[in-house]
């Protein structure tokens, strides 16, 4: 039987393996990202599911980084989630750990693998501002960032252009509609992560 994940019980299970705030913070702005773009491409009735993906995306980076998104399959089938849920998280993975794992087809995967890594590379730049945040940044200053290849190293330019290549749009599409949807979440998540 699968179980019913509310947001509450995906945020338990995101903070149940991922102890270090970043990584939380992470699963939580893709998991804003992604129920920005779910209402933006006319899945608004699906906003929710495409946000707890985004939530559970790195469910298992953080204690099993060299089973990524295969022990995170594992993880979710142990605690009864639904197939959909275990095939989209798994597809960011697609050519990028190991063989095997789905290649990115739905909207909603496409969207996660162009966005993973961006939303890192954007938050990065948004913590060298003043203001450390997203509001009053602009897609000139992420694109000045990203051609420093020195900069976020950890972000990979390569998935991000594969990953706006998959959802038909341009870089700088890609860089303004994130930017967008880390907007509208931040005041949301920076309460949730006082929290924590």
């Amino acid at each position: 039987m699968k179980t019913a994940l509310t947001r509450e019980k995906a945020v338990g299970l995101l903070r149940e393996y991922n102890k270090e705030p970043f990584h939380v913070l992470h699963g939580l702005t893709v998991g804003g990202v992604l129920k920005w773009y779910a209402r933006e491409l006319g899945y608004g009735d699906e906003a929710d599911f495409w946000e707890i993906v985004g939530l559970l995306h790195d469910l298992d980076f953080e204690m099993y980084p060299d089973e990524h998104c295969i022990k995170s399959q594992e993880i979710m089938r142990e605690n009864g989630l639904d197939e959909r849920l275990i095939r989209a998280t798994a597809s960011h993975g697609y050519g990028l750990h190991f063989d095997g794992l789905p290649e990115p087809q739905h909207e909603m995967e496409k969207v996660l693998f162009a966005t993973d890594e961006l939303t890192g590379l954007i938050g990065a730049v948004a913590l060298m501002r003043p203001s450390k945040s997203v509001s009053d940044l602009e897609v000139k200053s992420v694109k000045k960032k990203y051609k420093d290849k020195k900069f976020a190293a950890g972000c990979s330019r390569e998935v991000i252009e594969r990953g706006a290549e998959l959802c038909g749009l341009t870089l700088e599409e890609l860089w303004q509609q994130t930017l967008d949807a880390m907007r509208s979440c931040e005041d949301s998540i920076n309460r949730q992560m006082e929290e924590i």
